[in-house]
């Protein structure tokens, strides 16, 4: 399959992330989303992420103009599907509005366009299903920060083609990622184990075995984790990982049951660095303390 053209929908952390790298990998990039705000926050954000790499001597300049000549915004779905050969949808992790989007999708992409979910958890079989073409239907969950982080899980869902999940590969290799393709199942690799590992943390915290600062520490120098189960969610999103629980626990069963002060936090606001809240403070001043 050729792909030249990538539409993302959503210029939230993840789809601006996308975006990036899917313009720093060569395709023509469309980056959309319904909210002007957020379509000048992605822009921003992506010059302010090339201007980085410059400085630090990972881009050149010539690469950076080549990204800026290949991104151009959409203000619908609509707009910025018809011309794609892949589109990349990466809204919030919910269910109603990603098969939604995925029915808009199929309206108005071309014959034979690649219609994937960033999702981290969610069924892409059900998402497949409301299409007239589950064949070309796909995951492709990403990881924050995509600019750095290398992993792309392709989801195969029931009736996913093996030629979709080898142009996803070679997609991601462009952008700079490496793929393992992934059987569909609640919570596919990564989202499944994080999660258990996170919420066991959360379960130590609560009974007061150690603190949060010890909990990410142990895990940081004892198994060599690049970040503590804390430090991750707060990154990731409090309530991202509780609806991902909440989804795992119906479909797998009692051992993903939520940590009840996991979801004391998100009915708290303490949704993580997003919300300058989350286990640990983030306040304006960059020294971080630790919440009570």
């Amino acid at each position: 399959m050729d792909i030249q053209t990538i539409a993302v929908i959503g210029s939230g952390t993840m789809g601006r992330g996308i975006a990036y790298a899917a313009a720093l990998g060569g395709y023509r990039t469309i980056l959309e989303d319904v909210s002007s705000a957020m379509r000048e926050q992605g822009v921003s954000w992506i010059h302010e992420t090339l201007e980085e790499g410059v400085k630090r001597g990972k881009l050149t300049a010539e690469q950076t103009e080549g990204v800026l000549s290949r991104l151009t915004m959409a203000a619908s779905v609509e707009e910025a599907c018809r011309p794609a050969d892949m589109i990349i949808e990466a809204v919030p992790e919910d269910m109603e509005l990603k098969l939604e989007i995925f029915t808009i999708l199929d309206k108005f992409a071309k014959p034979g366009a690649i219609l994937a979910s960033n999702t981290s958890s969610l069924s892409v079989t059900e998402m497949a299903a409301i299409t007239t073409r589950a064949e070309f239907c796909v995951g492709m969950h990403f990881f924050n920060p995509v600019q750095k982080m290398k992993l792309l899980e392709i989801v195969r869902a029931l009736e996913t083609s093996e030629e979709v999940v080898e142009a996803c590969r070679e997609t991601g290799r462009r952008m700079g990622k490496e793929a393992v393709v992934v059987r569909e199942s609640p919570g596919f690799i990564t989202s499944r184990i994080n999660a258990m590992i996170g919420n066991e943390a959360f379960f130590m915290l609560e009974s007061g075995v150690a603190s949060a600062e010890d909990i990410d520490k142990a895990l940081k120098l004892g198994l060599n984790h690049p970040m503590g189960p804390f430090e991750l969610v707060d990154l990731v999103g409090l309530d991202v990982r509780l609806s991902i629980l909440e989804y795992l626990h119906k479909s797998l069963g009692e051992k993903y049951r939520p940590c009840p002060l996991l979801a004391q936090y998100v009915k708290a606001g303490r949704l993580g660095r997003k919300s300058g809240h989350g286990v640990y403070d983030y306040p304006k001043n960059p020294a971080r303390t630790t919440s009570s």
